[in-house]
């Protein structure tokens, strides 16, 4: 590892501990030349093993980034912190490594993203679903809006709506 400041690679590591979903290892890091102290995240290469099965069968390899990509796009302008959306992927990727060794089907990763998303946040969920799904009319939007406005309704009774 290079130290940041110096750009030697001589460093020593401090201290070294896993985050609580176990996929990324946090290390204190203290370069041996200049003695500054730093921080890396280090996440276990994963590329190239699981292939995502997408509805047309073709395959691909499971990308993180392409789950990110997604997921930001769904959090625009919403109250949602990236430290937030790292921990909704890291747990998508712990579930799905956990349950599948070569292939998993793209329609699990969706529906692993949606179901964190509608607990984080009601709209980004339905700006998500609305792609995920390929909403084919404005019907279905209104359906799955209504779907989730009675489902907080349920959990929260009482509490006003976000879509009211």
């Amino acid at each position: 590892m290079r130290c940041p400041f110096c750009k030697e690679d001589d460093d020593k590591v401090i201290d070294s501990r896993a985050t609580e979903s176990g996929s990324v290892i946090r290390r204190r890091r203290e370069c041996t030349a200049c003695g500054r102290r730093y921080s890396t995240k280090e996440r276990i290469e994963t590329s190239g093993r699981l292939a995502v099965v997408k509805k047309d069968q073709t395959r691909a390899p499971f990308d993180r980034d392409k789950i990110l990509g997604g997921v930001m796009t769904a959090c625009y302008k919403r109250p949602v912190t990236t430290e937030q959306v790292q921990a909704l992927i890291d747990g998508v990727e712990e579930e799905v490594f956990r349950k599948f060794d070569r292939e998993v089907p793209s329609r699990f990763i969706g529906e692993a993203v949606a179901g964190r998303l509608r607990k984080l946040d009601k709209v980004a969920y339905v700006r998500f679903a609305s792609v995920y799904r390929a909403f084919d009319d404005p019907e279905q939007f209104v359906e799955e809006v209504q779907d989730v406005k009675e489902l907080t309704e349920q959990d929260h009774p009482g509490q006003q709506s976000l879509f009211e």
